[in-house]
């Protein structure tokens, strides 16, 4: 702020540049015409903040924030636990998609929020007649990052503890754990904070401190490692929960499927559950997050619709955000086949403003092609943005590799798509369709391969920032407040682009194919 305004004067100004934007979006609506990225620009505007200064940290929902506003989709192509750890820890925050079983999801779920810890309320815990083989076929099934286990009694009291170097030292794995264990444990009580639990474990040189209450039993525990990395600030651009947990999101369905669901996700402390539907604004949805709101503490995020009325019904029932976008994909075919899908910029627009009266955050959900679309995006009214293609194609996404024509690229399909459907119940649900008689609504296809998730995020993060720069935005809210758009023409599009050359070296952030 410069000497010459005063917090009344920008105040007023940010309502003059609001009812700017509302009045070209009503001019725009009142022609019956709806926009999608590629039909608008973002104008410029003062800056007095630098891009690399600016504040991007946003919310996902009511009570899950982002670091980065960006989420990657709950695809079979897109996320699973190695995607949603990698982007939790650069900000972000993955959803695991539902064609895994129940347990299955949990399971991813539990990887995620069990790959680093500040506390862990909830340590694995094996009985003391439990062989050292099932320990580690245990340890093996889950994929567990970690190899301290504590070990308890019939009572559920802490006899002992396997570290890596009692197992690393046994040689006869039908030994019970109690043969193998170190039994002198240094333990700490209940309420012992980070800083403490710091310094016991270094004036004693353990990597893990267990918390045991008056009773003798297991009521959490540190390790050294992850303590280490919060006390130090390594974990600064993580997206963490209050206990220093990496945040995880999962896809559900509706009624049966999705409560069996939330009861096994809950209880691996997910952040966020999302009812993951082709149509949000449905009895099945309205009528499962009532449910939901009304039995568990977790927040709740419904989609996809693309209507304002859709936005109100879904807020009064209860959603802590919604998901906006019917048919933007690059591998959905929802507008082709069904004729249904409001361009994207459009629908953002209307429903955020519907959802901003309700507190409530919403997340644009597919179209995005480029890093510029993002500033976009979040100028039209979106808190986040979420990526299936830009995302798929990375090395933390579950794709296979193929080679065609000698590049190298990674398997990418919709989730309603012809093989997703016919494989996976959880894509059927999606779409409201049976095992026989499939109408697909998404493609299968490859994407190039784009190499570490952390190389791709970083360009779309710096093409954000400097979008919000040229606008003038120091932070989302600001952007999602101030920002102007106009109108192009197919010749305005074409000029976007690089032109009148022969491109010889690529870009990382430009491919001319998109």
């Amino acid at each position: 702020m410069t000497q010459n305004e005063s917090p009344s004067g920008k105040s007023r100004d940010k309502r003059r540049l609001v009812a700017k934007r509302d009045g070209f979006f009503s001019k725009i609506g009142n022609q019956g015409i709806a926009l999608t990225y590629d039909d608008v620009r973002l104008t410029t505007g003062y800056a007095s903040i630098l891009p690399d200064n600016i504040n991007i940290e946003s919310k996902f929902s009511k009570n899950v924030g982002l670091k980065i506003p960006i989420v990657s989709a709950a695809m079979d192509t897109v996320t699973e636990a190695q995607m949603a750890i990698e982007i939790a820890k650069l900000g972000g925050i993955g959803v695991i998609h539902k064609n895994f079983s129940s347990q299955e999801q949990a399971a991813q779920v539990a990887k995620v929020k069990y790959h680093l810890n500040g506390l862990i309320e909830k340590p694995i815990c094996f009985d003391e007649n439990t062989s050292i083989g099932e320990i580690l076929a245990s340890r093996q099934e889950k994929d567990f990052g970690f190899h301290s286990f504590l070990i308890i009694d019939k009572d559920h009291r802490l006899t002992g503890i396997l570290t890596k170097n009692d197992f690393d030292f046994c040689e006869d794995f039908s030994l019970r754990a109690k043969q193998v264990m170190t039994k002198r444990v240094i333990t700490a009580s209940p309420g012992i904070g980070l800083r403490e639990a710091y310094r016991v474990m270094k004036e004693n040189k353990k990597k893990a401190i267990p918390l045991v209450n008056n009773a003798g039993k297991v009521a959490g525990l540190y390790t050294f490692s992850d303590v280490k990395r919060i006390l130090s600030g390594d974990s600064k651009s993580f997206n963490v929960d209050k206990n220093g947990r990496l945040r995880v999101a999962a896809a559900i369905g509706v009624y049966d499927d999705a409560f069996e669901r939330v009861e096994k996700l809950v209880r691996e402390k997910i952040d966020l559950v999302i009812i993951d539907t082709a149509h949000g604004d449905s009895k099945g949805v309205i009528e499962t997050l009532k449910i939901i709101k009304k039995h568990y503490d977790v927040d709740v995020l419904a989609g996809n619709i693309s209507e304002p009325e859709s936005a109100e019904r879904l807020c009064r029932a209860g959603a802590d955000g919604l998901k906006i976008g019917q048919g933007p994909g690059s591998i959905c075919t929802t507008r082709i086949i069904a004729g249904i899908g409001k361009p994207q910029v459009s629908a953002i627009y209307e429903c955020s403003k519907v959802a901003s009266k309700f507190g409530v955050p919403v997340c644009a959900d597919g179209g995005l092609k480029f890093s510029g679309d993002i500033p976009i995006a979040i100028g039209a009214g979106a808190h986040s943005v979420m990526m299936g293609n830009m995302l798929a194609g990375t090395k933390e996404s579950p794709g296979e590799f193929r080679f065609h024509q000698g590049v190298q690229y990674k398997v990418y399909r919709g989730m309603g798509s012809l093989g997703a459907m016919e494989s996976n119940k959880g894509s059927r649900e999606r779409y409201n369709q049976g095992k026989d008689d499939l109408v697909p609504e998404g493609m299968e296809g490859m994407v190039p391969y784009k190499g570490p998730l952390k190389e791709v995020i970083h360009q779309y993060i710096g093409g954000l920032k400097r979008g919000m720069g040229y606008v003038g935005a120091g932070t989302i809210e600001d952007l999602r407040t101030i920002a102007q758009f106009v109108r192009i023409t197919e010749a305005g599009k074409a000029e976007s682009h690089p032109h009148d050359i022969v491109i010889t070296r690529e870009a990382p952030n430009y491919q001319k194919q998109q």
